[in-house]
Formats: C-alpha cells, structure tokens, sequence
C-alpha cells in the first residue's frame, strides 16, 4: 500500500477540547494517520511528550514519516491502546494531562482490499487491526457456534435479522468454508427479505461491523481503557472521545455519566465528603459533531460524536 490518505474527522474540536499546553504529557489512543497527533505535537513543547499507540502496522508506519518533525516529542507505540496503563508505568508517567480516543476503522483500512473490512471488495475474511493476533473474522465465520454467531451480529450489528442471517451462515458452511467476504455477503443477503435488502444501505454493513467488532473485542476494550484513562488523568486533566456508532457513544456516555454524578447526599453540605467527589466534569453536555463545511468534506464526519470530559480538582464544593 503506498499512500495512507484520511481525512481526520473533528480535528479542531477535538485537539482544541485537549487544551494543550507546551509541557504536558498526552496520549492518542488511536493514531491512525496521524493527523490528531500532528496537531498536538505542534503545540508541545521540549518538555511535553506524546504516547501514540497505534496497533495497525501499515498506518504506524505511515503517521512516523508524517510526524518526523516531532519524533523527539513522541513515543511511538505499536499496541492496542490497552496497553495505555502499562506503557504509563513503563515509562514512570505520574499522570496524562490528556486522552484521546478516535474510534473506529480508518479509510485506508477499509479501501485495502486485503484487510477484509469491507463487503465493498472480494477478499479473505480477516478484520484484524493488528495482524499479530490470531482470531479473524474467517474463524468466527466457520467455527463459532449458530448461538455464538446469532449474538454478536444482533448484539454488535444491531441487526434485526441476526437470527436468519446466523442460520444461513450455519447452512452455508456445512456444505463448504465460507472463507471471502463475497461469500459472506452471499449468505447475508440469503438472511435479509428481498424488501428489507433494497432499504438502509448495504445488506451486509451491519453483519460486517459485527464482526469487525468481534475480531478485534473493541467494546469490550474501549470501556476497560476509558476506566482507566479515567484514573490516569492528572486533576484538569481532558478526556476526548469520538464515537461513530451508537455502541461506542452509549459507553462513553454512561461512563462519563458514572464518573460525573454526586451520590445522594444530606442537604446543606458545605462541602462534599472526602473520598464522594465526582471524578469527572462534563465539558461537552451533549456530543460535538461536525460542521457542515466538515459534512460536505468528509463522508465519514456524519456519524462522529465528540464527548469531552475533566478530570475534577479533589476538595471542590456542593454548589
């Protein structure tokens, strides 16, 4: 693959809801492009640091030759950003002053034919983000169980046919392997009623997110990791997060709610309890989304939602 293009969705939004400043330490999750990170490393300063996590090889390589010009205020890391806690233990960072999460699958990774993420192409069922793990999406395909199958696709895809699309799935693959994702969306549109396939977009685009989702156990990593970013925020210390489909969103908003919210507490407090404080304060009350002249730019901007959030000083007052 010789270019890397995409177009980064929020940039102003997001890196502006960081609050940057020259000495402090950060962290983006999701490096993708870079293009985030170009952003931040800009505004650093000889004493600031970025951690950039980023567990595609193909897009690593790419965001290192872009961010050449801040390499010595980064520190590049080829991981899943599970591995957030650690490398901050590694490398004896007491704090973040802030976190970012831009969720999802990049362009080039759904253009590259090879990847296995879009039902656009003809290609071996893999999914995987990082291809040093083992689980791909041809696995789950031929070897999970109808129950197994049925669950995911209605659970991660939102699917309301998950069950018929599982079973032809079954039916499919003990006549042969189902190992291409034109065989996939041969079994999928078998699944789907003939009225139900000619609206909502592609027939297999729910099915395909599911096990996208699956392969790579995003939800389930995402919420792990915000709790901990969560803890590993210094006091003033942001959150940002950009979403791009609902599963993703109702995590982030339900955490931040947990995280931001008083317990019940007896009238006329002066103050709150030592050990009671809400972690965190709401920046954003309802997500940020993008702009029209953002809309008309970039397809891809009409799903993404931007929550912001703050790490609270201890000892702050009731009202």
């Amino acid at each position: 693959m010789e270019t890397f293009r995409h177009d980064t969705v929020l940039l102003e939004e997001a890196v502006g809801g960081l609050a940057v400043h020259p000495s402090g330490m950060y962290a983006d999750c999701t490096l993708g492009a870079g293009g985030h990170s170009e952003r931040i490393a800009a505004e650093l300063g000889e004493s600031g640091r970025l951690y950039a996590f980023e567990q595609d090889e193909t897009a690593l390589k790419h965001a290192k030759e872009r961010l050449a010009p801040f390499k010595e205020r980064i520190t590049f890391i080829h991981d899943n950003f599970s591995a957030l806690p650690n490398v901050a233990e590694q490398e004896d960072v007491p704090g973040m002053d802030g976190i970012l999460f831009d969720l999802g699958v990049s362009s080039p990774q759904f253009d590259e034919p090879t990847r296995g993420f879009s039902y656009r192409f003809d290609a071996p069922l893999d999914m995987r983000m990082d291809k040093r793990t083992e689980l791909t999406a041809d696995i789950i395909v031929n070897e999970w169980s109808f129950q197994k199958l049925y669950e995911i696709i209605a659970k991660y895809g939102e699917e309301k046919f998950a069950k018929q699309i599982a079973r032809k799935i079954e039916e499919r693959r003990k006549q042969t392997p189902i190992h291409t994702t034109y065989e996939l969306n041969e079994c999928i549109k078998e699944g789907i009623p003939a009225p139900a396939r000619r609206t909502g977009g592609h027939p297999s685009k729910r099915t395909f997110q599911a096990l996208r989702i699956a392969v790579n156990d995003e939800l389930n990593v995402f919420e792990a990791t915000l709790r901990h970013a969560c803890k590993l925020l210094q006091p003033g210390g942001r959150l940002c997060v950009i979403t791009f489909h609902s599963l993703e969103d109702k995590i982030c908003k339900r955490i931040f709610k947990e995280k931001s919210t008083l317990p019940d507490l007896p009238k006329g407090l002066p103050v709150i309890p030592e050990g009671m404080e809400p972690e965190l304060e709401l920046i954003t009350k309802k997500p940020i989304t993008a702009d029209d002249a953002e809309l008309q730019a970039n397809n891809r901007a009409h799903s993404a939602k931007l929550r912001i959030a703050e790490k609270k000083m201890r000892g702050d007052s009731v009202g």
